[in-house]
């Protein structure tokens, strides 16, 4: 049986075609940035990915049926250099130690592979709204990088909202250090108002879906010049670098 709280998400994903508006775009942001190869989705149990991409394969520690694998992201059961792409939507954050994360998906990725997700972008317009707005906690002090033993009875939807903008924005310099073989290629400032207005998946959403996707159209143009400062979400890519001939 699912989690309680997954089939909760996808009963307001069914029911919320703005949400599932805002989403269809980072889905297809998530899939333009892909590379060729086998695609694993790390995460999948609140995701919709595979009508982006062919041939996914899903995971997620908790089981639900439109899984493939259930398994931990630090511990994944496939041969090294299985995947040309990890890809994750609002997983890193929830993941109990995102050092041994990624260093699970530098074994899994061929030379030149990618790990694609979107997560929490921190910035001063998107702060308040999750530390005050948002069920998921916020600890901007945190250490990313720190070495958490897996602990088996931690509740999957623990989180620190935090942890993507501070290993990709605040400290890229620690995660380059901590992962010689991965590389930062890219990230991206995403999302403005159309995201907090549909309410998340809260049953609530103070836009109707029709304005969505022009709102969407407004913001592609506004974020090059107030991503870093207004942006709710962040696209970032790691790449592992090539074998040194």
């Amino acid at each position: 049986m699912p989690d309680h709280r997954l089939l909760e998400r996808d009963r307001q994903w069914q029911r919320k075609p703005a949400l599932r508006t805002v989403y269809v775009d980072l889905y297809r942001r998530i899939a333009a940035a892909t590379v060729a190869g086998r695609v694993l989705e790390v995460g999948a149990g609140t995701s919709g990915f595979k009508e982006f991409a062919s041939g996914v394969i899903a995971s997620d520690v908790l089981f639900a049926p439109w899984l493939d694998v259930v398994a931990g992201a630090e511990h994944l059961p496939f041969r090294d250099g299985s995947f040309g792409n990890i890809v994750m939507f609002d997983v890193l954050h929830h993941l109990p130690s995102p050092a041994a994360f990624f260093a699970e998906a530098s074994r899994l990725l061929t030379p030149g592979g990618r790990v694609v997700m979107v997560e929490p972008a921190i910035t001063p317009v998107s702060w308040p709204f999750y530390r005050f707005f948002h069920d998921e906690p916020l600890h901007l002090r945190a250490d990313p990088l720190v070495a958490t033993p897996i602990d088996n009875a931690r509740d999957p939807f623990d989180a620190n909202q935090a942890i993507p903008t501070l290993l990709f924005v605040r400290q890229p310099e620690r995660f380059a250090a901590r992962f010689p073989a991965l590389s930062l290629v890219r990230v991206e400032w995403l999302s403005l108002l159309a995201y907090p207005l549909t309410g998340g998946f809260r049953s609530w959403s103070l836009i109707p879906a029709r304005l969505v996707e022009p709102l969407l159209r407004v913001e592609t143009r506004l974020l090059p010049a107030v991503g870093r400062l207004m942006a709710f979400r962040l696209l970032a890519v790691v790449e592992r670098r090539m074998a040194r001939a």
